[in-house]
């Protein structure tokens, strides 16, 4: 085994025999470096797994997206703490919707946990 001191007893320094092995050592030790803090401070995937379901609701005469959306807000734990124009907004989409126009008989989606 070869000693690291020299006779003082300071260590003793290594010449870099090869340039190119050096360089390419030090970027992969720094790339790994990098995608290790990465993958450490940047880790966003959430870990509880929420399970969605739907109800189905028949449209009937006096109903609109808003008033069902003030509904579901104060009922649907889905929408819990969120704003109306929010749920109106995701209501439309998971409905695919261009307008909030409802027809009375019309049976839309509404999420719900």
């Amino acid at each position: 085994m070869k000693k690291n001191f020299n006779k003082k007893g300071s260590i003793k320094r290594r010449k870099i025999k090869n340039k190119t092995n050096f360089k390419i050592r030090n970027m992969l030790l720094l790339l790994l470096a990098i995608m290790a803090v990465n993958a450490i401070f940047f880790n966003n995937n959430s870990y509880s797994k929420v399970e969605v379901s739907y109800k189905t609701e028949l449209i009937s005469s006096g109903d609109t997206l808003w008033s069902i959306a003030r509904r579901e807000s104060q009922n649907n734990k889905y929408y819990q703490d969120k704003d109306l124009r929010e749920i109106v907004y995701n209501l439309k989409q998971v409905n695919n919707l261009q307008t909030s126009d409802l027809s009375v008989g019309q049976k839309i989606k509404i999420p719900k946990i």
